[in-house]
């Protein structure tokens, strides 16, 4: 914990989710600043107990803190709004400012290097190579294990909205045909093919997921549509655990040849009991610590806007 006497009290709850590369003292020109770089939910009321504003994460502030605590501003660090009690913290007077648009580049940048290396099954030659088995052969090259172009590929997108989009741009440059689903009915860009889910998951080659989670996306991909994937189809999901059963996707990995690619699990950190940890086809699954939000550059711009939020609030 770090502090910084001045007028105005700001906490920082979660510090270590930012990564310790970033400057937080950007926040000490608005008055007394605090950093915890982790807080229990135990802890909660006494890090905030006499904040003013409060920057968190993931940490959870629900209607008990707002009625024990006297802060006026909650400064989420992400897009998504779901840790905060947002009807209570407007009947108490409370704004609530979140972050949009930070990690566009750094979600879609994660999505494509699951897919190629699904695709191109880099770590299998990298491995070939440093085993000294390449140095071995007699021959120049070795096409022992099959990898394949995006070109010409169908890549379905659930979830069209500014990471989908961007996606899409990037699939298109590498020669895909794009298809989409709209997880709230209500999206119908005109330059792709708006499908209906069971189309969309039976003949799409790759599919990436790019949603919320919410009611209409809870469970949305399990046992009673997996099926329709094809033999080879690779499944991302970028989106937000819960989105995919994880038991009902472990279950087909295991079954046959497909691929699932994910950065968010149902409950984070993955249990050690999760199914996707007990598969025996471990080369058909990419699990990545829910970093995609996460680059240096993506956590920059969060922070600055999170600074602007602060700003714009005391001015």
């Amino acid at each position: 914990m770090k502090q910084n006497q001045n007028k105005q009290k700001i906490v920082i709850l979660d510090a270590l989710t930012l990564g310790d590369d970033i400057d937080l003292d950007i926040f000490k020109e608005f008055g007394e600043l605090v950093i915890y770089d982790t807080t229990s939910s135990s802890e909660v009321l006494e890090h905030i107990s006499d904040a003013k504003i409060v920057i968190t994460n993931k940490v959870i502030i629900d209607a008990n803190t707002m009625d024990n605590t006297n802060i006026k501003l909650i400064c989420i660090a992400a897009t998504g709004m779901n840790n905060i009690d947002l009807d209570y913290a407007k009947k108490k007077n409370i704004e609530v400012k979140n972050a949009v648009g930070y990690s566009t580049s750094s979600v879609a940048q994660l999505t494509f290097s699951i897919a190629l290396e699904f695709i191109q099954n880099i770590k299998y030659y990298d491995n070939y190579v440093k085993s000294n088995e390449w140095s071995k052969s007699k021959i120049f090259t070795n096409v022992s294990k099959p990898f394949y172009e995006l070109n010409g590929k169908v890549w379905g997108i659930i979830g069209l909205g500014n990471i989908g989009k961007e996606v899409a741009t990037i699939a298109e440059a590498f020669g895909c045909k794009i298809n989409y689903y709209s997880t709230s009915g209500s999206n119908n860009n005109t330059k792709y093919n708006n499908l209906c889910l069971d189309e969309l998951l039976s003949s799409s080659d790759i599919i990436s997921i790019h949603s919320p989670l919410n009611e209409q996306t809870n469970n949305l991909i399990n046992k009673t549509n997996i099926s329709m994937l094809k033999d080879d189809t690779i499944l991302l999901n970028l989106g937000r655990g819960g989105i995919v059963n994880e038991l009902d996707i472990a279950n087909e990995l295991d079954n046959r040849n497909i691929f699932y690619g994910t950065d968010v699990v149902t409950k984070e950190p993955i249990e050690f009991t999760s199914p996707l940890l007990k598969i025996v086809n471990k080369d058909r699954l990419i699990i990545t610590p829910h970093i995609a939000w996460a680059s240096k550059e993506a956590r920059v711009r969060l922070i600055n806007i999170i600074k602007d939020n602060i700003k714009e609030f005391i001015l």
